[in-house]
């Protein structure tokens, strides 16, 4: 139960009027025990959010590209869905347990950037009424890299998890803030300049405090670099300046603190940023790059050996221009 406290020095008023939001909007939310979430799959780190939480893994049979975190919000009127794992079996295994939450209709699925395991399952929510939403940039990525994304989806995970696996690009546009109303709670979302990729979406939930980063934050697997490296440690600064309660990664647990979240990817971009820059001036190829340059964060990091060679061929590609 949420207690409404008088407005006073302690209580800004921002808080007092979260907590009214969240008083008015209990009533109309699913009323699943956390135990009962779990069971399905979900995790609710706040009144009427719940997290899928992937794994960490290479995308493969097993797993069947159920690598990356989801989200479904709860409005009193729209159910909005955060990213939808790597296939339509994924995404369906997602819009099934939705379905045991609430039976509030999903209004939106919103993909966080173009990386197939976070919009390969939005077949599985095609249905009268429902947008797709992301950054405005995100169309001409994804058709960009749909043959091979598709292709490489099928190889991992197989024929069977793979049918019904489509591109599905956004039909709303996110060109710089876009507020999206559930129902007792509003979305605002934001398109971010170019970092771990050059179509990445922020949202954040007002009713909650929650702010959902997709892959802006990582938290035990490794970031993965495909963007700009100098954009993303330039737009670290700025996210971390959002006021929020919580926050959500794309790949992590279902729920950090903010804005500490962000400093260990802050921590690793700005080592890798500095191995490269020194290997650069000082004439090594950028094999020797690869070898060697951010190997202090090794122990820091899941999946380090599949990621993080691409991430140093990155960065030096990006650096060697400065």
């Amino acid at each position: 139960m949420v207690e409404i406290s008088p407005l006073n020095a302690k209580t800004s008023r921002k808080e007092f009027l979260r907590g009214v939001t969240l008083a008015a909007l209990l009533p109309l939310l699913p009323r699943v025990s956390k135990a009962e979430a779990e069971q399905i799959g979900v995790h609710e780190i706040a009144p009427g959010v719940f997290v899928h939480v992937g794994k960490y893994e290479l995308v493969n049979r097993e797993n069947r590209g159920n690598i990356s975190n989801a989200v479904c919000i709860v409005g009193s009127s729209a159910v909005a869905v955060i990213d939808t794992s790597g296939s339509y079996a994924a995404g369906n295994d997602l819009h099934e347990a939705i379905s045991k939450i609430t039976e509030t209709p999903i209004r939106y699925v919103i993909n966080t950037h173009m990386h197939p395991d976070h919009v390969l399952g939005n077949a599985a929510f095609k249905s009268a009424g429902c947008e797709f939403v992301g950054h405005h940039k995100l169309p001409a990525s994804l058709y960009a890299r749909k043959d091979s994304y598709l292709a490489n989806a099928r190889q991992r995970i197989g024929d069977e998890a793979f049918a019904g696996t489509e591109i599905i690009p956004p039909t709303l546009l996110v060109t710089d803030t876009l507020d999206l109303d559930l129902g007792g709670r509003t979305l605002t979302l934001k398109a971010r300049p170019t970092a771990h990729t050059d179509n990445d979406l922020t949202i954040f939930d007002s009713a909650t405090g929650t702010f959902f980063l997709g892959d802006l934050l990582f938290s035990n697997h490794v970031p993965t670099l495909d963007g700009s490296l100098v954009g993303w440690i330039n737009l670290i600064g700025t996210l971390m300046q959002e006021k929020a309660e919580r926050a959500v990664p794309g790949h992590g647990p279902n729920t950090m603190p903010w804005p500490d979240a962000i400093k260990p990817v802050e921590r690793y971009l700005k080592v890798l940023a500095s191995d490269v820059r020194k290997m650069i001036k000082d004439g090594n190829t950028i094999e020797q790059a690869v070898a060697t340059a951010g190997q202090s964060e090794r122990g820091n990091w899941a999946l380090f050996d599949e990621h993080h060679p691409r991430n140093v061929t990155a960065a030096f590609t990006e650096l060697e221009w400065e």
